[in-house]
């Protein structure tokens, strides 16, 4: 079944806007069940939070830390739903397919390095302190 531009603005479709909020959640739910990388970021999310409080940061450097946490989330989210179009268009292996893939996880990848540097830009002082 294919979907038009109509289908989409059509007054009903998929829903009230309350109904989006159950759609989007069912999309996260997908992600953390089936998506080793996330639970990655679940794991030191945990860690980051915990280092966070014990060393007492900023209210500004709280707002880093949750914008860098969220942003990982997002770009493995949108990592997943451009991987899981990319299979749904193709099952066989196509070098455009591997392309869209790749560039999708190198944005992760990317935005992982940037968080580790964040974070010893971030707690390094911290850390410099406690282990003098």
């Amino acid at each position: 079944m294919r979907m038009d531009s109509q289908d989409r603005n059509r007054k009903g479709y998929r829903g009230s806007f309350t109904r989006s909020f159950f759609y989007a959640f069912e999309g996260l739910l997908f992600v953390l069940r089936t998506e080793r990388n996330i639970k990655f970021h679940l794991f030191f999310a945990a860690i980051v939070i915990s280092m966070s409080l014990y060393v007492q940061i900023t209210k500004v450097e709280w707002l880093v830390v949750i914008l860098v946490i969220g942003g990982m989330f997002v770009i493995e989210i949108i990592n997943t739903a451009i991987e899981n179009v990319v299979d749904l268009v193709t099952e066989e292996y196509h070098p455009l397919a591997k392309i869209a893939k790749d560039v999708a996880a190198s944005a992760a990848l990317v935005f992982a390095c940037i968080s580790v540097i964040i974070g010893v830009i971030l707690f390094g002082p911290y850390f410099m302190v406690t282990f003098k």
